[in-house]
């Protein structure tokens, strides 16, 4: 495993090189001031230079014991805080299409040589906090300053970080699924709400790791809590706390997430109320307080990170369905509407509001779902049969005859996101049928296979036809269109998809198109992202930072949901949908004259 070593040694003329010419880098051949120099090298295999060490007996403070590793080929020189991890991952990025943001390798630089291994990552989402936290984990693994790890994570992020880690870092955690799991060596993935309680709570004390990453960090703002309270206890030597919202509500929180961090930092909470606080919005000498948190937090905005990215065109695309189309669509509608009449609670019209989204996407993935619940009950026979046979006698999809469409229209490679592998498989047939070079990417490919398929695109594809998970985490700056079939109810997948291609590295402006079918859920959704709050002009991070506030009890599809359900008729729902949208327009007020109080924030 390799380590970095750093020996200092006087230089007495400047101009001679410190190492003997050994295929000397030029940099090495420079001249240096009188006095001293720290030289620093990559140690890559540490047992052969233990052995030589040990028959020479070098002079542990001098430079001899440098030079033997220089000349057994052991030690590859390193500049002054250069990281191992990029050299070491060059040929995964190259085979997954991974190209770190300037900002994300200089962020694990900081970490690493200047904040001592301890600090808060604060981007904006879309920026990638999750690959600095894996990439400074990965750098302290490769130096030897790390053997044991532990990662916190929300449940629903377990799957992403452990993509994340394994395709991109070439990492391999072991995924928390029994209490014993928290006693393993390497790098332990779980979940943060689980870690709370007993006796997951009391195994995790009991242990020592050397470095622990809490995404969503944000949740340990209160320390009354039992996340705070777990986390601010765990034995461990380095701590990174990962949030895009480092505040939501007030000042307080950040006193409390860096107090967790490194104590003492920003004083007491009565000092830091008297020297930095007007009113829980409103900073005292912010300045001063933010040459004290650059100590320990480091954020990057959209603004400043995105500047040089091509423009964006937005597109949006309304269906006309056909009548059996709208027939089988208003069917569904009804048993939403009753149904929920019924049971008067979300959690159980879930399987119907999913089949009223599949509708609008293809027929091939209602009938699928339609399939499955009349094999579990979820749906009585009569009416599953019903709506399976209504579905199967319609004649033409129009939606999918305007894709082809567009297509045919098109020049240049399209990147098509659908959320339905039914929807995948018949795009993928129809497009094939057509003599179009569409290719099919999801979830369920290896890394290996993933490169491989994009290889193929970028070289000879025309459309990839991608599902989420497929093109998670994997960048097409080649391509520079985004067609979207479906429609995510999260806004932050909708611009994660985007983000495939409008990122740096990008040359040509970056052309959207959105499909929706009119009258529909998926045209209502679009009719609240795109007409009322802007999405597509607006800052994802300043989107996200609104939803997980304190306005929305849950997410935005939830609150879309209760809207859709509880309305009496179209122009109620209109009227819902203006009402939701104007909640998040003052948010987003609130967050603008935030933004004047503390800019840098």
């Amino acid at each position: 495993m390799p380590l970095e070593l750093t020996v200092t040694v006087p230089i007495l003329g400047g101009s001679l090189p410190p190492l003997p010419p050994r295929a000397v880098p030029e940099r090495w051949t420079d001249g240096y001031p009188a006095g001293e120099a720290s030289l620093h090298g990559s140690i890559s295999r540490a047992a052969p230079l233990a052995r030589a060490v040990g028959r020479a007996r070098p002079d542990p403070a001098g430079l001899d014991w440098f030079l033997l590793a220089w000349r057994l080929h052991l030690l590859e020189p390193t500049d002054r805080g250069e990281l191992l991890a990029p050299k070491v991952l060059a040929q995964r990025w190259q085979q997954v299409g991974v190209i770190p943001y300037p900002h994300q390798l200089e962020t694990a630089r900081r970490v690493v040589e200047e904040l001592d291994g301890r600090a808060i990552l604060a981007d904006e989402v879309g920026l990638g906090k999750t690959l600095e936290a894996g990439l400074i984990l990965k750098e302290y693994l490769l130096r030897g300053q790390v053997e044991r790890a532990l990662i916190l994570v929300p449940p629903s992020l377990i799957l992403q970080w452990d993509h994340e880690l394994r395709e991109k870092l070439e990492i391999d955690p072991v995924i928390q699924r029994h209490p014993s799991d928290w006693e393993r060596s390497g790098v332990i993935l779980g979940s943060l709400d689980l870690a709370k309680r007993s006796p997951h709570r009391e195994i995790l004390l009991e242990q020592t790791f050397d470095l622990l990453i809490v995404d969503e960090a944000h949740k340990l703002k209160n320390p009354r809590t039992q996340n705070h309270q777990l986390v601010r206890a765990i034995p461990r030597t380095y701590t990174l706390l990962v949030t895009a919202t480092p505040v939501q509500n007030g000042l307080e929180e950040l006193f409390h997430l860096t107090t967790l961090l490194r104590p003492g930092q920003l004083g007491t909470y009565r000092t830091f109320q008297a020297a930095f606080m007007i009113d829980r919005h409103t900073p005292r000498a912010p300045e001063e307080l933010r040459r004290l948190l650059g100590r320990v937090m480091i954020r990057h905005r959209h603004r400043d990170v995105a500047q040089r990215l091509p423009e964006r065109r937005v597109e949006t695309l309304l269906v006309e369905p056909t009548p059996e189309e709208r027939a089988l669509y208003e069917a569904v509608t009804r048993l939403v509407q009753e149904g929920y009449r019924r049971v008067g609670n979300l959690g159980g019209m879930l399987p119907l509001i999913t089949l009223q989204r599949e509708l609008v996407s293809s027929v091939e993935a209602a009938c699928a779902t339609l399939a499955k619940m009349r094999s579990e009950g979820t749906l009585d026979r009569a009416t599953a049969d019903q709506l399976l046979e209504q579905a199967r006698a319609v004649p033409r999809q129009s939606k999918l005859e305007r894709c082809l469409e567009l297509i045919r229209q098109t020049e240049g490679q399209i990147l098509l996101f659908t959320e339905y592998r039914a929807t995948q498989q018949l795009l993928i047939q129809r497009l094939q049928a057509e003599g179009i070079a569409a290719l099919p990417f999801d979830g369920s490919l290896s890394t290996s296979r993933k490169a491989y398929v994009r290889e193929v695109f970028r070289r000879a594809g025309r459309v990839l036809v991608s599902t989420d998970s497929g093109a998670e985490g994997l960048n097409f700056q080649f391509c520079h269109q985004v067609l979207h079939y479906d429609l995510p109810w999260n806004p932050m997948r909708l611009e994660q998809r985007i983000g495939r291609v409008h990122r740096l590295g990008q040359t040509r402006p970056v052309q959207v198109w959105t499909l929706a079918v009119r009258d529909t859920v998926e045209a209502y959704m679009l009719y609240l992202l795109h007409q009322k709050i802007r999405l597509f002009e607006a800052v994802i991070g300043d989107l996200e930072t609104i939803l997980a506030g304190h306005v929305f009890q849950g997410s935005l599809e939830a609150a879309f949901t209760r809207a859709l359900v509880d309305a009496r008729d179209e122009a109620d729902l209109l009227a819902r949908l203006d009402a939701l949208a104007d909640q998040i327009l003052a948010e987003r007020r609130r967050l603008e004259r935030s933004r004047e109080r503390i800019p840098w924030l």
